[in-house]
């Protein structure tokens, strides 16, 4: 046989590596598949596991609804009824209207030290500090307004939508400024020009969606720098000096006794805002921020109401949160961050602080408008 007609040592070596180049793929593949295999039987054990913990413990169950209550205070409140069932969803919702209908009725009796009465060294606080805070999964602020009666209520400045806060404040020249009441919201996008209730501001009836009977839960302040929250009729609150409020619940706070029990009746977690007031007189601005992974998810009413009591807040009500929540200072600046993807919400009401409130221009921007007549949705 001639030489040439033997196989060369490296086409051997070729025919022999072959075999074990194609076993060896074969046993990756074998193997990646078993790891997803097994990973897959794990995943299915854990949600087995998580499932029955969820739906056949009581902890379990706490968590359930805590999530079914976050989910309730977003324009997502549906997804809640796949988690509890569409008619305990619409039994929850309706106890908890009950339960803030009856924490409207008890009626407040708290006295203030206005800051003319008080001594000279107390007089020197400043008329706002801010104060940053935290918690278990919640990040926010304290905004402190030591002299009530610098508290006045903006409003849009143009008919047809509603306006930024940080505009509301930059356009007035105040000093700081917190979204106020609630607004008709279709869909989530609400264009903010048609408050929810009524809007008293200077002492004035600017919009009225309740009529002349009826009673309504409101959060403001009478002419005497007193915080004012709960059930009242326009009459009552006519009888009671209001100078500045909106409609929005629940109270949380009155008689220096916090009226929600626990973490459980706390109405989810979400961004908050809310007002209260110490018996020195100063007004304690609560916000929070949330929906926010790795910065703050939010709170639920129960922290804000620990929040307030901490600071001896003596009476203390919920204003609109969510998206809404916002703070912001001098310039318009915004302080926190608001959960909306898109920035500032356009509101109807905002809580503003002056150095000289009485010259500052709110005109009425309702006034001959009937609330049938307003559009929310209308751009």
């Amino acid at each position: 046989m001639q030489p040439s007609s033997l196989p060369s040592r490296s086409s051997v070596r070729r025919g022999k590596g072959t075999p074990k180049r194609k076993s060896s793929k074969k046993k990756k593949k074998r193997g990646f598949f078993r790891f997803i295999g097994r990973l897959i039987m794990v995943m299915m054990f854990l949600g087995a596991v998580a499932g029955i913990w969820l739906f056949f413990t009581p902890s379990g169950n706490d968590v359930r609804y805590l999530m079914a209550d976050t989910l309730i205070t977003t324009q997502h409140r549906h997804w809640a009824k796949y988690i509890i069932g569409q008619a305990e969803l619409d039994k929850r919702v309706a106890a908890y209207q009950e339960k803030f209908e009856q924490m409207g009725e008890e009626r407040d009796t708290h006295t203030i030290d206005l800051p003319s009465e008080k001594n000279e060294t107390e007089a020197e606080k400043p008329l706002i500090e801010t104060e940053e805070i935290s918690g278990d999964g919640y990040h926010g602020y304290v905004l402190t307004v030591n002299d009530p009666t610098k508290i006045r209520l903006g409003v849009p400045a143009k008919r047809g939508r509603g306006e930024k806060v940080s505009s509301m404040v930059a356009r007035t020249g105040a000093l700081a400024g917190v979204n106020g009441g609630g607004f008709a919201d279709p869909n989530w996008k609400g264009n903010g020009f048609k408050p929810i209730g009524v809007v008293i501001s200077r002492g004035k009836l600017y919009y009225n969606g309740i009529g002349s009977k009826a009673s309504t839960q409101i959060v403001g302040i009478d002419k005497k720098g007193k915080m004012i929250a709960g059930r009242y009729t326009l009459k009552e609150l006519d009888e009671l000096g209001i100078q500045e409020a909106v409609t929005f619940q629940p109270r949380i706070i009155v008689n220096g006794k916090g009226q929600i029990r626990s973490q459980k009746d706390g109405w989810g977690i979400a961004p908050r805002t809310a007002m209260g007031q110490r018996e020195d007189g100063a007004i304690l601005f609560v916000v929070i921020d949330g929906r926010q992974p790795g910065y703050s998810i939010g709170a639920s009413l129960y922290d804000v109401q620990n929040i307030l009591l901490e600071r001896g807040a003596v009476i203390a009500a919920n204003l609109d949160g969510g998206s809404s929540t916002v703070l912001i200072s001098k310039g318009g600046e915004i302080v926190n961050k608001p959960s909306s993807q898109y920035g500032e919400r356009y509101l109807p009401t905002a809580f503003l602080v002056f150095d000289d409130p009485d010259q500052a221009d709110i005109p009425n921007i309702w006034e001959g408008l009937r609330p049938q007549d307003i559009d929310p949705g209308k751009k």
